[in-house]
């Protein structure tokens, strides 16, 4: 079995609603999918979600990658991942959300070739069924209050709070307001988005030290490991990255100056599913929590892939967060299946889902 074609298309998916952050407001999601198939037939699907302030990629540039490396990958065995990623990594370097694209696909033309769901193909199913981190992000305290509200009626047992977006005590207490509403026996994280300095990120560890929450990440830029751990030092809550990874040295290097006692993991960042799995290998020797995500707003494929990570690392105890639920229309003929703010991880071949290419389409862009 052999790659046929690698096709990248962008594609501009609709959002039930903005999501306000510190570096900026999310609108519409804006990806990049691949469309790869086998000689055989066989059609596997990867996304990556527009990131750049985290990975230096727009949808531009993903197409490009994309487009550049297809040439040189045509014809290698599909059933090679690891020989077909080291292939593009020495003709491309970095890029690595286009190249998770890629990545993706290949694992799930894989499954669909063999029968087998990805998470066979990776280090085997630990769990079937997780909870999804829901995101709290309006900016506005009395909204978030209500939004909170809601979704614990609706049996979300995990949150993340935007925050970054104002001075940090305002912050503070919008954080405060929602941790109250959501009480004991969730998980409670906020994220600033590098949003703060460090005098303002130690602000609000100090003026949130007495609330539920569990954790705070990437309170400042994700290049000042010092900074993080000066603010990781000040805290009493523990203290998470995300845009300052992606690579294992990043791994080594917050553990080892004690900026952070875990990580946000993304195949945007690290380049694909396989090395998602290895990163979170690493956390569990470091002693690291791991929190597995979706960019946003990624569609039910990028999910899918997330959830068959979440189904066989070693631990998720930061959460996984999915956000195809932050979208108006998704491109999966069934959509994954929520019930009561948890996901199961989708049975099948491959990735488990099928793509709506009608819908894959009617979304496309020119690029």
């Amino acid at each position: 079995m052999k790659i046929k074609r690698i096709e990248p298309i962008a594609v501009g998916l609709p959002m039930l609603k903005p999501v306000k952050m510190s570096l900026e407001e999310v609108r519409s999601a804006n990806n990049t999918l691949v469309r790869l198939e086998t000689d055989d037939g066989v059609v596997g699907w990867g996304e990556a979600a527009s990131a750049p302030t985290m990975t230096g990629e727009t949808v531009e540039g993903m197409v490009a990658a994309v487009r550049y490396l297809a040439p040189l990958l045509e014809g290698m065995p599909a059933d090679g991942i690891a020989a077909v990623m080291a292939r593009a990594n020495l003709y491309l370097y970095a890029n690595h959300a286009a190249k998770s694209t890629i990545e993706m696909a290949l694992h799930d033309a894989l499954g669909r070739a063999t029968g087998k769901p990805v998470h066979d193909l990776l280090g085997g199913k630990r769990r079937s069924r997780v909870s999804a981190l829901r995101m709290i992000g309006s900016g506005n305290a009395d909204a978030d209050v209500e939004e909170a509200k809601r979704r614990k009626a609706e049996g979300y047992v995990a949150y993340k709070i935007k925050v970054g977006v104002a001075d940090p005590l305002e912050d503070a207490e919008r954080t405060r307001r929602v941790c109250e509403v959501l009480g004991n026996g969730m998980l409670i994280c906020a994220d600033a988005n590098q949003g703060w300095s460090v005098q303002q990120a130690i602000a609000y560890v100090r003026a949130v030290e007495d609330t539920l929450l569990d954790f705070f990440e990437q309170p400042v830029a994700g290049d000042d490991i010092d900074g993080m751990a000066k603010v990781a030092r000040a805290s009493r809550i523990k203290i998470g990255f995300d845009e300052g990874l992606h690579g294992m040295e990043d791994l080594h290097r917050h553990h080892e100056a004690g900026a952070a006692h875990g990580c946000s993991l993304k195949t945007i960042k690290l380049g694909g599913m396989k090395p998602v799995y290895d990163a979170a290998l690493l956390c569990e020797s470091l002693g690291m929590k791991v929190n597995l995500a979706c960019k946003i707003a990624e569609s039910g494929i990028a999910a899918a892939a997330m959830l068959h990570l979440a189904a066989t690392v070693p631990s998720v105890d930061w959460g996984v967060s999915l956000s195809n639920q932050y979208l108006a229309d998704d491109v999966l003929k069934e959509p994954l299946r929520f019930t009561g703010g948890h996901v199961e991880v989708p049975a099948g071949p491959g990735l488990g889902i099928e793509v709506d290419e009608a819908k894959v389409r009617r979304y496309a862009s020119e690029r």
